[in-house]
């Protein structure tokens, strides 16, 4: 049987999630459920699409010969779907090779390093970036890429190191969002700084914008989304 990935959404280009310009994949369900999460709608593992990955394959080559930096793929928990990730970053690593560029796969997940199985670990093994551990609202940090101070940015290749160093202890004045309107409604792509997403809310609603409750609040539906 082809395998396939639980997908809450796909875009392209993401500019705020890792370096560069990238295709981002979002999958869908987590069982870890932090409070204060930011991404609830990915949280339910029956929502979203049962995606081929051979499918996703064919964005992300498309995503190379645009001119794409790298791959991301979020959450959702990625690692509850160890089979199809493992499916995923082996084909998107396969691809990558074939062009003359560094090209680097990054994977966001709530879980510790040493929390991971061996499938788990197996599925992530191309993976140039980890991006690790469960978001915690009490304990804010300002470095990019992480939402709370136990978040940990793992280099695990020399690409990885050469890339990615100088941002690894960098706290950006602001953090890097990216703000995209589909179908579903207005949704945020990156990690945003504490106090961001309320500001926002007020803002939006000083300017006579009515929100439908959005994905950081309990009851979600369409409106503003942050991934």
């Amino acid at each position: 049987m082809a395998a396939t990935l639980r997908v809450n959404r796909v875009h392209s280009p993401v500019i705020t999630l890792g370096f560069g310009r990238r295709l981002g994949i979002w999958t869908q369900g987590c069982p870890l459920a932090c409070p204060g999460c930011m991404s609830r709608d990915t949280w339910d593992e029956a929502a979203g699409a049962e995606v081929p990955v051979e499918e996703l394959a064919r964005l992300w080559s498309a995503a190379v010969r645009d001119g794409a930096d790298g791959l991301t793929v979020s959450g959702g928990e990625p690692l509850v779907q160890p089979e199809g990730l493992a499916a995923l970053l082996s084909a998107a690593d396969v691809i990558r090779r074939r062009a003359a560029r560094p090209i680097d796969l990054l994977v966001f997940t709530g879980y510790e390093e040493s929390e991971l199985d061996d499938d788990q670990r197996a599925a992530v093994r191309h993976a140039d970036v980890l991006i690790t551990g469960r978001y915690e609202a009490g304990r804010p940090t300002g470095l990019i890429w992480r939402g709370s101070a136990g978040q940990r940015m793992l280099l695990r290749t020399e690409l990885a190191e050469s890339r990615y160093r100088p941002f690894a202890d960098l706290a950006p004045e602001r953090s890097p969002m990216q703000v995209v309107t589909d179908e579903h409604g207005v949704w945020l792509i990156g990690v945003p700084a504490e106090g961001t997403l309320p500001l926002l809310e007020r803002a939006l609603r000083a300017q006579g914008v009515r929100l439908e409750p959005p994905s950081w609040r309990t009851g979600h539906g369409k409106g503003p989304h942050e991934r």
